[in-house]
């Protein structure tokens, strides 16, 4: 098989509708004619469609606040929304969002779907979920960072991203659907949603410092394409200095290839979200968005062009 190539087509910068920037994205599906897009340092979400972008609340304020900055010391307190997912509600189109489980307040799994064209919310805790993914990955809770996520049918493949400094690797566990979806609703109870076996990904380094998975599409053939970051940071969790990102082509739990993505404006972008536009003959087109780690500045929006060898 022949290397994959990535190549970047677009860069734009993501700003609401008031001028007010769109912060840590880290998380794109599409909901009606549009996408939406989570930020992991707010209690709203992004809805991105061709007319603007206008905030949708996804959870209700903590302590008062609705965004949550390490400078102000109230880091501590985001929900962490890092995974945007296409969904169903009851036969309904939705988006299904989900914290990383790497503290108390990040194991809270949303959705989003319309009625009357209008966006409508339901949040549920997952507490019990969690504890058995990471029990199923091998990870303490304090290990635990699932930030991406793929849809294969029926089956949500959730991801953990990894760290080589800290000896923990990229993996991914298989959930269904229908069942994590009832466990948001409170139709079930969280710890009785299934989960499958581990799958483990190793994905390379660049100078010194592991790629570690960050999100996930699947391909219509049921092979993925995982976004991965080169973040130099001593854990799972802690941002840190991203001195390359990459896009993988895996099958099940091997990995084909590893592509770098080109730097956008003299920048290297740490893409945190994936949604798939298009995909004709060996060429995918996909839309990402980066989480920049920095709260005064707008996300970016990328459009990549991914070429798979035949």
């Amino acid at each position: 098989m022949g290397p994959v190539r990535v190549f970047v087509d677009g860069l734009s910068a993501l700003r609401f509708d008031d001028g007010t920037p769109v912060t840590a994205a880290s998380g794109i599906a599409p909901l009606g004619d549009g996408w939406l897009i989570t930020q992991d340092d707010a209690t709203f979400a992004a809805w991105h469609r061709d007319g603007g972008i206008s905030p949708v609340r996804v959870l209700p304020p903590v302590e008062g606040l609705d965004r949550f900055t390490e400078a102000q010391g109230t880091k501590r307190l985001k929900p962490d929304l890092e995974v945007a997912c296409p969904a169903e509600v009851d036969g309904e189109a939705a988006v299904l969002l989900l914290g990383s489980g790497s503290s108390a307040r990040r194991k809270r799994g949303v959705l989003v779907r319309l009625e009357d064209g209008r966006p409508v919310v339901a949040a549920g805790d997952l507490d019990l979920l969690y504890e058995r993914v990471a029990q199923q990955l091998g990870l303490t809770m304090d290990q635990l960072n699932l930030e991406g996520a793929s849809r294969h049918g029926s089956v949500v493949r959730w991801y953990s991203r990894g760290n080589l400094a800290a000896g923990v690797a990229s993996g991914s566990v298989d959930v269904p659907l229908g069942a994590l979806v009832a466990a948001v609703l409170g139709r079930v109870d969280a710890g009785s949603v299934p989960v499958g076996q581990p799958r483990v990904y190793g994905l390379g380094a660049v100078d010194g410092v592991g790629l570690a998975v960050t999100d996930a599409i699947a391909l219509p053939d049921g092979r993925e394409l995982l976004s991965a970051a080169a973040e130099d940071s001593p854990n799972p969790v802690d941002d840190g200095p991203v001195v390359a990102t990459a896009l993988a082509l895996v099958d099940g739990g091997t990995v084909l290839d590893v592509a770098p993505i080109p730097e956008a404006d003299s920048r290297v972008h740490k893409i945190e979200g994936l949604a798939l536009r298009a995909v004709r003959g060996d060429q995918v087109q996909l839309l990402a968005v980066v989480d920049a780690d920095d709260p005064a500045a707008p996300s970016a929006e990328l459009e990549l062009r991914v070429d798979l060898a035949p």
